[in-house]
């Protein structure tokens, strides 16, 4: 039976003369991709020119460094703000380490960070399972509540900039929840195809994404629980890309413990191989269309993030993804999945 969906690669190659050979002819090769969803385009290109920089962890305990943090045990209960009583009665949320609160620069009517840890400090392999699932479980919470008290706003998202490279403020680690009638670009794009694809066939995009790749077997990492974990066709990271889906929840209301479960176990994964990798930065997030629609299901993206060097502190973001549009990465989907699999 032919698939429904097209992975579309265009290779091509670029010829100059080398003055690392001699000034010998030299061939690069390079990938444009069409995601089989939007029809965006993506670049795979410097295959193995960009790797992810060792960043100075310990550094940013230094006094002179770390400066104030609101976060910090000694700091959080007069720096931080609480919720209104009729939007988190108790005014912020807590469970064991994590504690979520107001966001001092709300991205949209309701915005809230999670506090993670205790520590300022934590390291990938500080992220046990208790303090994930602790700070996505109070996340989720507090979605759940917005969804009632505001349903107007049929969006939600979570968003998570872990250490300097990924553009987080602060390093004491942190995640970011809010609802929206305005989700992002990407979100977005990838709702309106996924709606227009359904009314096409009739069937869920996504269904159809997980049943081919997992027949090609070239970017399927593997299963959790209800959870399907893929390295992206088309990367929106420079060092490769990895997708979580949840093809049986549409909305924030059927994001379940089991869920937050499966999501939890996947992602101390991603870190194991993250601290083989030696990547010490990213951004995840994870996307919930809205209620009463079966063509959108919740998914979840990690992009590891670096600068390009530690003596210029050089973004890995350049011209391409931030006037362009158009994300390049330097690393193949195919390689990354068989890198991440043997975690799984």
């Amino acid at each position: 039976m032919t698939s429904k969906i097209e992975f579309k690669i265009f290779e091509s190659e670029s010829r100059f003369l080398d003055p690392r050979k001699g000034f010998q002819e030299t061939v690069v090769k390079f990938q444009v991709r069409v995601d089989p969803l939007t029809n965006k385009t993506g670049h795979f290109s410097h295959f193995g020119a960009i790797k992810s920089q060792r960043l100075p962890l310990e550094d940013y305990l230094m006094p002179e460094i770390k400066g104030f943090c609101p976060f910090c045990l000694e700091n959080r209960e007069k720096s931080t703000p609480k919720f209104k009583k009729e939007i988190i009665p108790e005014g912020r949320i807590v469970r064991g380490e994590s504690v979520l609160i107001p966001n001092l620069f709300p991205y949209d009517i309701y915005s809230a960070v999670v506090i993670m840890t205790d520590e300022h400090l934590c390291p990938i392999d500080g992220f046990t399972e208790k303090r994930l699932f602790d700070a996505l479980y109070v996340g989720i919470d507090f979605l759940k509540r917005i969804k009632k008290i505001e349903p107007h706003l049929p969006y939600h998202l979570m968003s998570w900039n872990y250490m300097p490279p990924s553009g987080g403020g602060l390093v004491h680690p942190h995640q970011q929840y809010f609802a929206s009638q305005f989700p992002g670009n990407q979100f977005t794009d990838e709702y309106k195809a996924s709606k227009k694809f359904y009314e096409r066939y009739h069937e869920s995009f996504w269904d159809e994404l997980i049943k081919e790749e997992e027949r090609l077997k070239e970017r399927f990492i593997g299963r959790i629980g209800n959870s399907i974990w893929l390295a992206s066709f088309v990367s929106l990271g420079i060092i490769g890309e990895i997708m979580c889906i949840f093809p049986q929840i549409y909305s924030i209301e059927e994001f379940d413990e089991e869920a937050i479960k499966d999501l939890t176990s996947g992602l101390l994964k991603i870190f194991d191989y993250y601290k083989e990798d030696g990547i010490f930065s990213f951004n995840a997030t994870i996307f919930f269309g809205e209620e009463k629609q079966m063509f959108f299901p919740c998914h979840f993206r990690i992009i590891p993030r670096t600068f390009l060097n530690m003596r210029d502190y050089a973004p890995d973001l350049n011209f391409f993804q931030s006037l362009l549009m158009e994300p390049v990465s330097v690393l193949l989907p195919e390689e990354l999945c068989s890198k991440v699999k043997k975690f799984f």
